[in-house]
């Protein structure tokens, strides 16, 4: 197993390393830093700003495959991701939004994937009565609302908890601080994720539930007299669970930066704000790193992809 696992890191770093470069190419020659100042100002001092762009090494009158050179001799040597065009590191912003991503990501990933798969193979078992048909109903409506008109309705309610109640029961703009703070800052933006995870996480589950349950091995296992709860989970759940682990790792490495509408209207910096950010403010290395930190995170579900299903499927740690 060991050796298999090397060969896929070495075989993901390399293709990192090249998706990365070929986004710092891309970038350096369509973002333009100076874009961001008024050309038409006479009062800015152009010969400074140019300078200051220079030193940075994101200005457009160095080629771009100096740019380049000079870029990756940073990172190789130090890990120095550069600067934005205003003159903040990289690294200090993108160390700051990683840990904001972290804090809402992982909570609203964990209830929205659990929740998905208990709910999706509850009503696997109950197909076509009422609760399946329900729960059917609820998860087509919240996967058809738009995750903006989700967010704002949940601050609607909130707003009005907290005026019938008399207290302030939820809190939603910013993270908040302290360990209290936070948590309760942490609710409303965490259950606007983890909604439409736990509906479409339900659908995938309950389909492949349904594949499993009619299988041969399940009725066997059934006719052998083995308890129906006990057939659903050793052999059907398991089973129906080897496609949705996949799908659960690369989806994970995506809402790191797919968070971005969720972290406006909550006011989390994130890195989905950032990464909506750093283009709009021709931001080449801020873009860049994004990108890296997107490839590293879609690399590691792909891993921990090969890993699920490997614990999931016997027959994969026997091969």
């Amino acid at each position: 197993m060991l050796p298999y696992l090397a060969r896929r890191i070495a075989n993901y770093a390399l293709l990192l390393f090249l998706a990365t470069s070929l986004a710092y190419i891309l970038a350096s020659a369509s973002l333009d830093p100076i874009n961001n100042w008024n050309r038409e100002d006479p009062t800015l001092n152009w010969d400074a700003i140019r300078a200051n762009l220079i030193e940075y090494n994101i200005s457009s009158e160095i080629p771009v495959w100096d740019r380049y050179v000079t870029w990756l001799h940073s990172i190789v040597t130090s890990w120095d991701w550069g600067v934005t065009p205003k003159g903040e590191s990289v690294n200090g912003l993108i160390s700051t939004k990683i840990g904001a991503s972290i804090r809402l990501v992982f909570a609203g990933a964990a209830i929205g994937m659990t929740g998905g798969v208990a709910l999706g193979a509850w009503t696997a078992t109950r197909q076509y009565k009422f609760s399946d048909r329900a729960v059917s109903l609820f998860a087509m409506i919240i996967i058809s609302t738009p995750a903006m008109v989700i967010a704002i309705l949940l601050q609607v309610l909130a707003v009005q908890i907290n005026r019938s109640t008399g207290y302030q029961i939820f809190e939603f703009t910013g993270e908040g601080s302290g360990f209290a703070g936070r948590l309760q800052h942490l609710v409303l933006p965490t259950l606007s994720m983890s909604l439409g995870g736990l509906a479409s996480y339900s659908r995938y589950q309950r389909n492949l539930m349904l594949d499993t349950l009619g299988a041969d091995y399940v009725r066997t296992a059934r006719a052998k007299g083995l308890i129906k709860r006990k057939a659903v989970t050793r052999h059907a759940l398991r089973t129906a669970l080897i496609p949705m682990a996949t799908y659960f790792a690369f989806a994970l490495a995506g809402l790191f930066t797919g968070a971005a509408i969720t972290e406006r209207v909550y006011g989390w910096h994130g890195m989905g704000e950032y990464s909506v950010n750093s283009i709009a403010g021709y931001d080449i290395n801020g873009a860049v790193a994004v990108v890296a930190f997107s490839g590293l995170c879609t690399l590691t579900g792909a891993l921990l992809s090969d890993v699920f299903v490997a614990v999931v499927d016997p027959r994969v740690r026997v091969s």
